[in-house]
């Protein structure tokens, strides 16, 4: 497993859409429709990658905590599921049930959503403003598995607190870092 860091996106990029297969409702889902006038938080993850298993659970409350302010989020996942079957949508779908996923958990089977991101690795974040401008992209927190450090969240939720009040977020923007995404020989 390689360590791969976020290509971090400029900020102020306005968010590329998609129309991708919710592995958990299956509907279709576009960014317009889990917007939130608040601010969206999209994010690449995948059922194997060990940086992802490790934050699962504090992602999980994370999300909960920050829904009830108005904040809406989505998990992409774009990894070759012809190279990495563990990732396929129906193994996504039983993961999220596993992980109590209180997200729409989507599959980009094109990696066309992901190049659109400029996504490079899982776990991957992206916070777009009200106006769906690029505010924040780059690491949960520093938490990484076997560094002893707790996973906290709070580069996430320092920048989801900036933009819920009204306030710039900090230039200061660690890339997350992570397995590479999966791509497609």
């Amino acid at each position: 497993m390689a360590l791969k860091e976020s290509n971090m996106l400029p900020l102020g990029t306005k968010a590329p859409d998609f129309n991708l297969p919710d592995t958990i409702s299956g509907k279709n889902m576009s960014f317009q429709d889990v917007k939130s006038e608040m601010a969206t938080v999209v994010m690449f993850i995948c059922n194997h990658c060990p940086y992802v298993i490790h934050i699962n659970e504090g992602l999980v409350a994370l999300v909960e905590e920050y829904k009830e302010l108005g904040v809406n989020f989505v998990a992409i996942s774009s990894n070759d599921v012809e190279n990495y079957p563990q990732d396929a949508p129906d193994k996504m779908t039983i993961h999220a049930q596993e992980a109590n996923y209180n997200f729409p958990y989507l599959y980009d089977e094109s990696q066309e959503v992901a190049k659109a991101y400029d996504a490079a690795c899982t776990p991957d974040f992206y916070i777009f403003n009200g106006s769906d401008q690029l505010v924040y992209r780059g690491q949960l927190d520093g938490s990484r598995p076997g560094s002893g450090k707790p996973v906290t969240g709070e580069d996430l939720k320092a920048a989801l607190d900036a933009v819920l009040v009204g306030r710039p977020v900090a230039s200061l923007q660690r890339p997350s870092a992570g397995c590479g995404i999966k791509w497609k020989r």
